[in-house]
């Protein structure tokens, strides 16, 4: 691959996930497809890095935005810490033990299928959420059946194709919290999850054996520092839009544009195309 080709197939993949990290449509699932679509391939571990690091421009973001918030939390008398260390809990739990095996499967001949599957839970997710929202009068603050509830589907997110931003805010919807600290408490959560996966990766880089230090050379290296660039930009963007998005309760759009995605997915891997 040369720099421009790297650097180009990047800044796409940058701009994507930085869109789709905040907005309810899964990032991870359109990051999967479009490394198939662009034939982006740089070994297990090197994608898996570039990856991570793609999520990391959009922490950016997301920390930038909720600057205030997150001093906030190291203030007594603690609540909305503790809850986040919990809520974090399942999603870490499920990550070591499966997400090697999650993205193995995904990565498989059935990837494209299974993408399909969970693109349409996910718009199923939003449309309960916004008959839910829309209807329900009585709500009331967060707290600790909403973030452990918020938690669990953080979990199931793991799964490409599944919204982490729209299976939380579908549990904080549907166990009745205040839209707005749903909106809150589930950017936050973004925060330790993408802080994790880095840790994680960064054995690779301390302890290479056949990964990121081998499968990255010049033009990778270049096209990804483009790509988190991108990402950073395109996550504050997102995060922007979506705070507006959960205060109107409009999910529906985004139902309408992941069936159709489904659908795609179902055709191309039908017609052996991907």
């Amino acid at each position: 691959m040369n720099y421009f080709e790297a650097i180009w197939k990047s800044i796409i993949l940058g701009t994507v996930q930085g869109l789709t990290e905040f907005l309810p449509v899964s990032s991870s699932g359109h990051l999967s497809l479009l490394q198939r679509i662009l034939n982006y391939n740089i070994g297990d571990f090197g994608m898996l890095f570039v990856s991570v690091m793609l999520h990391l421009g959009t922490l950016f973001a997301v920390v930038w935005v909720f600057r205030r918030e997150i001093l906030a939390l190291f203030k007594k008398p603690f609540k909305t810490l503790l809850m986040l260390i919990v809520a974090t809990i399942p999603a870490g739990v499920v990550g070591l033990l499966f997400n090697s095996k999650i993205d193995g499967l995904f990565a498989g001949e059935l990837g494209v299928g299974l993408l399909a599957v969970c693109f349409a839970a996910t718009a199923l997710l939003l449309l309960v959420t916004e008959y839910v929202a829309q209807r329900r009068k009585k709500l009331s603050p967060l707290g600790w059946k909403h973030s452990i509830a918020m938690g669990c589907m953080q979990a199931v997110a793991l799964f490409p194709g599944i919204s982490r931003s729209g299976s939380t805010i579908f549990a904080g919807t549907v166990s009745g919290a205040e839209r707005e600290d749903v909106a809150k408490f589930s950017f936050l959560m973004s925060i330790p999850v993408i802080l994790g996966s880095a840790v994680v990766e960064l054995k690779d880089i301390i302890f290479p054996n056949e990964g990121v230090a081998v499968a990255m050379e010049g033009p990778e290296i270049t096209g990804m520092i483009f790509g988190v660039l991108f990402a950073a930009i395109a996550g504050f963007l997102s995060v922007k839009l979506m705070l507006k998005v959960i205060k109107k309760a409009n999910y529906k759009w985004f139902s309408v544009y992941l069936v159709l995605l489904s659908l795609c997915c179902l055709s191309l891997d039908v017609a052996g195309v991907l």
